[in-house]
């Protein structure tokens, strides 16, 4: 027999009909293919063997088969030909063998009872059904009975019969009552299998009279009722009272009061029993028991033990249940029933038979003509059953022969079969417990190979894993499979392959080169065919960076990573998992292209995430712990116990260590006596603990809570425990901290600390102060004051020593004894001052002073050491003195000498020395001078390098800020730098200390040099100054280097004769000197700032400013510098921003500043004032416009009255001088005015065109042109009639409109 082979899972998996010999076929159940194959029937679908019916619906009785070609069916009725066609009420399906029998229409379930058979037929053979017994179901009435009343007494066993009606199928029991309510069930009160409602014991509860038993046929879906059954419960006590009520007294009877008995099983009955069951069913015992106390059950097996996982107990374990039974469950089961009075057994011997079951049922056998073959038919069963054989549904000795087939018991066999001897052979085993029916077939084919895989099927693995390429064949012979690679490849052999029988070629280690093309090759004496497939090897999925075991903080963040690796072909799909399960959906969950994160970690969140990578042909995962740690959850529960005077013992139980070990638990205390509401630190004990003895203080009212810790911090105080409140006594310990200071140099101040409240011990807190002079007295002052801290002794002398003590006491008595103190009274400034003060020199910068100690006598106080004061008077190179800036050292404790550092060398000084207590300084030592010796100077103030020519350059100087004594000179080195940066040969000159400029001569053009300029005093030289300078090239190349121009300078350089050295022509590599742009400063406004800078470098650089505001990502703005001025003004900037600013040079390979920051100025509110928009000004402008316009309204209403116009402004209205009017005696025009007063002609009248008005012409009347005037003005205002020599003005019409101002000027008047 073969063996199949293991196939891809990747590919569609193929039923395979297995063989029984060698040469036997695997047909696949290819549509396509058995489509076109001959193939005898096969039985698909049929009905069961005992087959129940509902008979109010039609009868279907199931018949189904397939075959190539599609086979035709027949029925037998007990075992007659059943002729369908005869009988209306049955029909077969089309293309089927069912059968459908109508009962709807007025058939009868019961005229079709009986045993069918199906048999399904074509040219190949046929197969028959199983029997299909066919009974319609039966739900009968219960049977009438009269059912008396039971009448029981408690305690009793008693027995309600349910004898439902027999029905097919058996129905299903339950009791109810009147309501349709389930009667509750229990130990004491259950239903049995047979349908009885058992009592172990009636109590009084149990009396009423609707027990009824209900029978419910599940196949016709009713339920029967039986009649109500009436249960009443006598209880001893009222049985009791009914026979006393009908005795006289002197009859001594009642009613036995309630007995417990020993269990009685009520079924089964006597101690033995005995029960079979089939192989496969479930086993049910049961066993109930009555009894008072209620027994309880107990199964046991003798001599073995109840078969594990298959053993159930129901009904309060009063039934044993055993499923899927065997033989090896056979045996004695023993119930036992007990109470406390006794126990019953019983021993239910069980016997499984079986029915026949298959070891090996037949299979279907495809041959190729003269092939070999056998077909197999074996059973087993209890008793062991008989095997038959028929050949297409008749048995096989009255079959038609087969020469190619002998019959051998159980086994068929075929030899050089052909194609007549297709055929389906009926295997039937049988005992008296049931039967096995199975059909096989055996069918012959000649066919010539063909594949059935897909042609280029493409397949993907995963490289190092197996990669299984199928080629599904078919072909009668079998055909032969051979593999190739590649269009032209050879056979594939080799231990690197594996051929299944199947034709599946299995490479087990993939590699990226076995990519290719694969051809498969089926062939056999019919013919030959071939198909390809491909093979693609994918790089395999790694998760390179894995989540990590991560502890983090409760309400913290998490992050777990999962970066993985792919073949770039594939899409990897990544999933999250908490606890093997999907992720929350909680939006604190944030999953990201490569990690997971958890936002405010909860206690939820504990647990193990994997993070799981698919693609299409491979997974990955890795996993990873999260442990949420938290500060502890506070204990509870405190308690008290043990209370003594001076002790008492704390116990706890520990909260939730939230993941985190506790390490320690602190227990404080309040004291609610003294300071309610403040808690104090009392002890603390370790994590394992939660017990601790607490020693305690008298006069306290102590309450306690406790604080856990761990490694996260500390927990919430635990609630308060209850209050101890201890007895008063004795203080046991005196005030601390006791000191004696005087605060004046006649008295002493006596301090202490002053007891807790909890150390006073009792009510009425004292203190008893103690003081005597040390050495002086023998007795102790004393006074008793009150809970203070200190006392103030007066009159004492200055700085004696005092002995104190300071005493507890209360209202209970004193403490013990206190221990003495030193004190001293007050101090009071020193006396004297040092003597004989010496000054030692050491160097120009240090001094060495002594003095002689004080006696301490005259220190009157704690010495605290001595002061010297000292202060420069003048420098003696400089001659001039300066503000006097003195300076102290303190030397502690009674030193008699010490160190002045920090000495400005050749200056003048004085010192004095004073003694310090702690009062104050004393009196101050004579004034000491002492000098301090010439020093080495500082550097040079500046050096400039100025007006290089061609050949020289000009060196400029200021003398040192410190020249610490007498400048001898100064000396000037300097030496050339070529074009790689080395160093010529050094040049030395010593220039007198008068000189403050010097003109180097004879340099050699376009050469750079280095100059190192310092000072001397008669002690040494001072530090140097260094500058770099270079002279100017020779454009016009009309210059030659001068002799020595190949050591970097002439040898002719002054005019003088200066000493000079020089060193060896050595080159020394330096720094290459690059340009630099230094000191960038800004003087900011509001909008505006003034950038500055220093540059160092080559002359015509091209210099900008880059700035940006600070703290910005944004690129730099850039303004260009026009020319080569050092400073730039930047415009546009806005108020109260800070900025950043740098200043670079073109062309200097990006050379910049660093960087410097300003801010603006914050903007400031505009002190213009716009008048246009000011109220008072519009509110001006508005009664201005207001009133001219009332004046224009009476202007024109006055002229339109009056209807003539003043001759005045008529005149004044013609500027010609040639119109005036002529004087009387000469001829010439006079002046004129008003009639009724002589006014001046107002500031709005009209002018000149030279805008100047005479004073005389202001004065001009109508007075002076005659005595009396009668004449009239025309309308147009010329002047008419004659003048008469009248001196008085008569009454002229219109006199009111001379006085009006014209409107011209009147507007003119506001102007």
């Amino acid at each position: 027999m073969m063996r199949k082979k293991s196939i891809s899972a990747s590919k569609a998996s193929l039923v395979l009909f297995l063989c029984q010999m060698i040469s036997a076929l695997e047909v696949p159940l290819d549509s396509k293919l058995l489509e076109e194959l001959s193939q005898p029937p096969t039985i698909t679908q049929q009905s069961p063997k005992d087959y129940i019916v509902d008979p109010r619906e039609n009868i279907v009785i199931q018949c189904e088969a397939k075959g190539k070609p599609p086979p035709s069916f027949s029925w037998t009725r007990n075992g007659t030909h059943f002729d369908i066609d005869k009988d209306a009420q049955v029909t077969m399906k089309p293309n089927s063998g069912t059968l459908v029998i109508n009962i709807m229409n007025g058939g009868k379930a019961e005229a079709y009872e009986g045993v069918y058979q199906c048999t399904a037929r074509n040219e190949r053979g046929a197969a028959i059904s199983n029997n299909i017994v066919v009974r319609p179901s039966r739900s009968p009435l219960w049977t009438k009975e009269k059912l008396e009343p039971n009448q029981v007494r408690e305690g009793d066993s008693l027995v309600l019969h349910c004898r439902p009606p027999v029905g097919l199928p058996p129905p299903i029991i339950f009791w109810m009552d009147n309501a349709f309510q389930r009667l509750p069930q229990s130990e004491r009160v259950s239903q049995g299998l047979n349908g009885d409602l058992y009592f172990s014991n009636v109590q009084p509860e149990d009396t009423r009279e609707d027990y009824i038993c209900y029978a419910r046929f599940n196949h016709t879906q009713t339920i029967q009722q039986k009649q109500p059954i009436s249960v009443k419960v006598f209880s001893m006590d009222s049985l009791n009272d009914t026979i006393a009520a009908n005795l006289s007294d002197t009859d001594i009877y009642g009613a036995k009061p309630v007995t417990e008995r020993q269990p009685v099983l009520l079924t089964p009955t006597g101690s033995t029993s005995t029960k079979v069951e089939l192989r496969g069913n479930v086993l049910l015992l049961e066993c109930i028991a009555a009894g008072l106390p209620t027994p309880v059950i107990r199964w046991i097996k003798e001599g073995g033990e109840l078969p594990a996982n298959r053993t159930f107990f129901e009904n309060f374990k009063k039934t044993l249940k055993i499923i899927d039974v065997s033989e090896a469950d056979s045996g004695n089961y023993k119930c036992i029933a007990r109470n406390i009075l006794g126990s019953a057994h019983h021993v239910i011997s069980v016997t499984v038979k079986a029915a026949p079951y298959w070891i090996t049922a037949p299979r279907n056998l495809v041959l190729s003509p003269g092939e070999d073959g056998t077909l197999i038919c074996r059973a087993n069963g209890n008793p062991k059953p008989n095997i038959s054989w028929l050949a297409n549904g008749v048995p096989i000795a009255i079959a038609p022969e087969d020469p190619s087939r002998r019959v051998d018991g159980d086994t068929i066999i075929f030899s050089h079969v052909q194609e007549r001897s297709s055929a389906v052979y009926q295997c039937n085993a049988s005992n008296e417990y049931g039967y096995l029916l199975a059909n096989a077939f055996v069918n012959v084919l000649a066919e010539p190979p063909r594949i059935l895989t897909s042609a280029n099927k493409l397949y993907q693995v995963i490289s190092d894993s197996p990669a299984l390429l199928d080629c599904a064949y078919f072909g009668s012979p079998k055909p032969e499979i051979e593999w190739f690679k590649g269009v032209k490849g050879s056979i594939l052999r080799g231990n690197e392959y594996i051929f299944h029988d199947n034709g599946t070629l299995e490479i087990p280690v993939a590699q990226k080169d076995s990519t290719g093309t694969y051809t498969c090759v089926a062939r056999n004496e019919l013919g030959k065919i071939q198909n390809e497939v491909q093979l693609e090897v994918k790089d395999p999925t790694m998760i390179i960076k894995q989540p990590e075991y991560k502890v983090v903080q409760r309400y913290g963040q998490v992050s777990f990573e999962c970066i993985i690796k792919h073949d770039s072909t594939l899409l990897p799909a990544v999933i999250w998992l908490k606890d093997n399960d999907e992720l929350p959906d909680d939006e604190r969950f944030l999953v990201g292209k490569d990690n997971l994160t958890i936002m405010n970690v909860t206690d939820r969140d504990d647990g193990t995430y994997t993070c799981i990578v698919n693609t299409t042909l491979d997974s990955v995962s890795a996993s990873a712990v999260l442990t949420v740690v938290a500060r502890p959850n506070p204990p509870f529960d405190l308690e008290l116990t043990g209370q003594l005077e001076r002790s008492v013992e704390l116990s706890w139980i520990p909260g939730d260590e939230n993941n985190s070990p506790i390490t320690n638990f602190v227990i404080e205390y309040e004291d609610g006596l003294h300071e309610p509401g403040v808690w104090h630190y009392q002890t603390e004990v370790p994590g394992t603990q939660t017990t601790v003895q607490l020693k305690l203080s008298p006069y306290v009212n102590y309450s306690f809570r406790v604080i856990a810790v761990n490694e996260i911090g500390r927990s919430q105080p635990s609630e308060p425990s209850e209050q101890y409140l201890t007895k008063s006594a004795n203080p046991d310990e005196n005030p601390s901290n006791v000191q004696g200071i005087g605060s004046e140099p006649d008295n002493l101040v006596i301090t202490w600390e002053s007891l807790k409240g909890f150390q006073s011990n009792g009510p009425g807190l004292q203190y008893k102060v103690s003081w005597r002079q040390k050495d002086v007295d023998d007795e102790w002052t004393s006074v008793i004051v009150a809970n203070v801290s200190k006392y103030i002794v007066s009159g004492t002398p200055t700085f004696v020593p005092y002995e104190i003590k300071v005493q507890a006491l209360n209202d209970l008595g004193y403490a013990p004894e206190p221990s003495e103190v030193i004190g001293h009274s007050g101090e009071d400034l020193p006396m004297v001052a040092p003597g004989n003060v010496q000054v030692h020199v050491v160097n120009s910068t240090l001094a060495k002073v002594h003095w002689d100690p004080v006696p301490l006598k005259t220190v009157r106080g704690h010495l605290q050491g001595y002061k010297v004061y000292y202060w420069k008077v003048q420098s003696l190179s400089r001659r001039s003195r300066r503000h006097v800036e003195k300076k102290i050292l303190t030397f502690r404790g009674n030193k008699t000498f010490g160190m002045l550092p920090g000495l400005e060398p050749y200056s003048s000084y004085k010192l004095n020395v004073r003694v310090v207590n702690g009062k104050g300084e004393g009196p101050a030592s004579p004034d000491k001078v002492f000098k301090t010796p010439e020093g080495v100077p500082s550097s040079p103030s500046f050096l400039k390098i100025t007006n290089p020519t061609l050949d020289s350059l000009t060196l400029e100087w200021g003398s040192p800020t410190h020249p610490n004594g007498v400048l001898t000179s100064y000396i000037l080195k300097f030496q050339p730098i070529n074009n790689t940066h080395e160093l010529g040969p050094l040049v030395e000159i010593r220039i007198p200390a008068n000189e403050s400029s010097l003109i180097l001569k004879n340099l050699n053009y376009s050469t750079r040099y280095k100059f190192y300029f310092n000072a001397q005093t008669s002690v040494g030289s001072g530090s140097q100054i260094t500058e770099e300078a270079v002279t100017i090239m020779d454009e016009a190349g009309i210059l030659r280097p001068a002799v020595g121009a190949g050591k970097g300078y002439s040898e002719t350089l002054f005019a003088t004769s200066p000493v000079m050295h020089t060193v060896r022509p050595t080159f020394y590599k330096v720094q290459p000197l690059y340009p630099r742009i230094r000191n960038v400063t800004t003087a900011a406004a509001e909008t505006y700032a003034n950038i500055s800078w220093e540059y160092e470098g080559p002359d015509h650089a091209n210099f900008y400013v880059e700035y940006g505001v600070a703290g910005s990502k944004e690129d730099w703005k850039k303004e260009i510098v026009n020319g080569s001025r050092s400073f730039f003004v930047l415009k546009g900037l806005t108020p109260g921003t800070a900025y950043k600013v740098r200043v670079g040079a073109e062309g200097l390979s990006g050379f910049r500043s660093s960087e410097d920051v300003f801010e603006t100025g914050p903007a400031m509110a505009s002190r213009q004032v716009d008048i246009a928009t000011q109220g008072w000004f519009i509110g001006l402008m508005c009664a201005v416009a207001l009133l001219i316009l009332i004046l224009l309204i009476v202007c024109f209403i006055r002229r339109n009255k009056g209807g003539k116009y003043p001759v005045k402004e008529k005149e004044d209205a013609h500027a010609d001088p040639e119109i005036q009017p002529m004087k009387e005696d000469d001829g010439t025009f006079g002046e004129y005015s008003d009639a009724e007063d002589h006014k001046p002609l107002k500031k709005g009248s009209r002018t000149p065109s030279d805008r100047t008005v005479k004073k005389e012409d202001s004065d001009d009347s109508l007075v002076d042109y005659g005595e009396g005037v009668n004449g009239q003005f025309n309308e147009d205002g010329s002047f008419i009639g004659q003048y008469s020599g009248k001196k008085e003005k008569e009454p002229a019409e219109g006199n009111e409109s001379s006085e009006a101002p014209s409107p011209v000027n009147a507007m003119n008047s506001f102007v």
